[in-house]
């Protein structure tokens, strides 16, 4: 059975190590927030200027002025902090974050990234995620691994214009875990009920399946 949004934020949210300062791009990233393992401690940044980021508040309980990179309504834990759009940056570009999670539209086995514009379509812009992918050594995309056509989104090679070179090193969709290493996708994990078989029909790049591959505990 395919994973929900919620349950690949689920998954995401086991890579997390105490101590580490954590990027929540927009749409599915949002939600790692909510799924932080027990007897760890994570710092998360949103690149609007905001430092210790909590979960979503409970309905009744927003603050609109305390929103996250996408505009979306937050809580700030105990010790957090808000600042510039500068200073956020200056963190990014310094290499003080030790994973970025993003979305995206595409990702191609050598690691590139496309995530930003579709042509043709309204965008409000390309956002922080140039800066976030230039900067980063540690990148985990959350993503639907087919579109609404059901054709793949892990492909051979971007056809939308790219966000990032090389730049991915994990991905998680609502079918697999796949790790990105030597111009290929290497299978590591499966959504529970779902078929190796599935995966690979699934997946347009170079997909590599090596012995017997694991369900995902969520």
């Amino acid at each position: 059975m395919a994973l929900s949004k919620q349950e690949i934020a689920q998954r995401i949210a086991k890579e997390l190590q105490d101590k580490w300062y954590v990027n929540l791009g927009i749409g599915i990233p949002t939600l790692v927030a909510n799924y932080i393992p027990e007897g760890i401690e994570v710092e998360f940044q949103s690149e609007n200027g905001l430092l210790g980021m909590g979960p979503f508040p409970i309905e009744g309980t927003e603050d609109a002025d305390l929103i996250n990179a996408g505009k979306q309504t937050v809580t700030v834990l105990d010790g957090g902090s808000i600042f510039d759009s500068a200073t956020s940056f200056s963190m990014i570009r310094g290499k003080h974050v030790q994973l970025t999670v993003l979305g995206a539209m595409e990702v191609a086995q050598n690691g590139d990234i496309a995530n930003w514009k579709i042509p043709g379509k309204m965008v409000k812009g390309m956002g922080g995620a140039m800066d976030l992918v230039a900067s980063a050594d540690n990148i985990i995309v959350a993503m639907m691994h087919t579109n609404k056509r059901g054709e793949s989104k892990i492909l051979k090679q971007c056809s939308l214009p790219l966000t990032g070179v090389g730049c991915v090193t994990k991905v998680v969709t609502n079918l697999a875990v796949l790790e990105v290493k030597n111009g290929a996708f290497h299978l590591l994990e499966r959504a529970p009920g779902v078929s190796v078989k599935e995966i690979e029909a699934a997946t347009e790049g170079t997909l590599i399946v090596n012995g017997e591959i694991p369900e995902m505990s969520i």
